[in-house]
C-alpha cells in the first residue's frame, strides 16, 4: 500500500506558523534576558561565525534586502555592538566586526537561545522525529538556496 503524500499547503501553513511562534518566543526570551531582538541576535551570531562579513553577505544569508540589513547594522552600531571597518578589497563596502561588547553579548545570548529552543522543540518533537525534521528542513533549505528561490528583488 502506497503512503499518502502530505498536503503541501498544510505543510506550508504548519511550517510558517511554527517559524513565527518559535521566532517570537525566542525573541521574547532574548529581549527579557539580554535586551536584544531575534534579528539582532541572528546578525551578531552570524558576524561571530563569519568575521569580515559585509552587509551584502548578511542580506544574502538571511534573504532580505540590503537596505533592511544596512538599517539593522546601523542600529547595532549605535548600540556599540558592531563596528564598520574599511574593506581593503572594495572601497564601496565595509567589513563588519563585533565589538568586545557585542562579542560578550552574543556569547551570553547564545546559551539563552539554545536553552529556549530546546524547551520549545525538544518538548514537542522526540529524537527520531527531531532528526527527521532537521534532515527534511536542511534539504529544503539547500534546494531553495541552490536555486536562489525567495531572494528579495531589491
Amino acid at each position: 500500500m502506497a503512503s499518502k503524500l502530505p498536503d503541501v499547503a498544510e505543510v506550508f501553513s504548519d511550517l510558517v506558523r511554527c517559524e513565527t511562534r518559535l521566532y517570537n518566543a525566542v525573541g521574547e526570551r532574548l529581549q527579557e534576558e539580554h535586551g536584544l531582538t531575534t534579528a539582532q541576535f541572528e546578525f551578531l551570531r552570524h558576524l561571530r561565525r563569519h568575521p569580515g562579513a559585509r552587509v551584502a553577505d548578511l542580506a544574502g544569508v538571511f534573504a532580505i534586502g540590503v537596505g533592511a540589513v544596512s538599517k539593522g547594522v546601523d542600529r547595532l552600531e549605535r548600540r556599540g555592538w558592531v563596528a564598520r571597518q574599511s574593506n581593503p578589497d572594495d572601497r564601496r563596502s565595509s567589513i563588519l566586526a563585533l565589538t568586545p561588547t557585542g562579542q560578550r553579548l552574543v556569547d551570553g545570548a547564545e546559551e539563552t537561545f539554545a536553552r529556549r529552543l530546546h524547551e520549545l522543540i525538544g518538548g514537542a518533537v522526540d529524537g527520531p522525529g527531531a532528526a527527521a525534521l532537521a534532515t527534511a528542513l536542511a534539504a529544503l533549505r539547500a534546494t531553495l538556496e541552490r536555486d536562489r528561490v525567495g531572494l528579495p528583488a531589491g
